[in-house]
């Protein structure tokens, strides 16, 4: 008796054998077209490399000057922290809590889990935590919202550009590099390739 694998369309439900298709193609789903799975040439060595830069530049993202102010002869540097600081300066608790998670903490858990999964891939290395670390991953990917800080980043700047000096620090640089690196890891990971491969190794340690 064979065991026949099916999948439900995200979208509208639908229980379908999507198959496995090949690098370049696609696979859609047949009653409302919502793509199912486009497969990512070397998935796991793309997304383990770029979370070891992700990771190497949340330190420099986190802790370097962002943007400097001079007005009225006064120099005044602003970092990721330091803006979470001063909603809270200004009793701004919610405001705040919502800054440093959606900026700061969930970036780099975010991060981190993409080190951790495409690490254990990679090297064929079971933990029984992986199959939650992918899902912790896929909810916790909506919560990172480091472009949204950067539209405040913009929009500040602009506003503050007629009344004082700006200077741009090494932190804008790398915050910028490292919004351009998760949005490089969303593409490149490859869900269904990820967990074929978790039940792979599941499989083999259970042999």
């Amino acid at each position: 008796m064979y065991e026949i694998q099916l999948d439900a369309c995200p979208e509208c439900d639908l229980l379908i054998h999507a198959g496995q298709p090949e690098v370049g193609e696609k696979a859609h789903c047949p009653r409302c077209g919502c793509l199912l799975h486009r497969p990512t040439q070397n998935s796991i060595e793309r997304t383990l490399a770029l979370s070891l830069t992700g990771l190497i530049l949340l330190f420099p993202a986190n802790l370097l000057p962002l943007v400097g102010i001079k007005l009225l002869g006064k120099d005044q540097d602003g970092t990721l922290w330091s803006g979470v600081s001063a909603l809270f300066a200004e009793n701004m608790w919610a405001l705040a809590v919502l800054v440093f998670l959606s900026s700061m903490l969930f970036p780099a858990i975010n991060i981190v889990l993409s080190l951790l999964i495409s690490g254990h891939l990679y090297f064929r290395r079971f933990h029984p935590a992986l199959p939650n670390w992918l899902r912790w991953l896929q909810h916790l990917g909506e919560w990172a919202m480091l472009e949204v800080y950067t539209l405040g980043i913009i929009v500040a700047c602009v506003k503050l550009s007629s009344m004082a000096e700006l200077h741009f620090g090494l932190g804008l640089c790398a915050f910028i590099a490292l919004l351009l690196i998760t949005g490089m890891l969303a593409s490149n990971l490859d869900n269904p390739l990820f967990w074929r491969q978790i039940a792979q190794l599941n499989h083999e340690q259970n042999q």
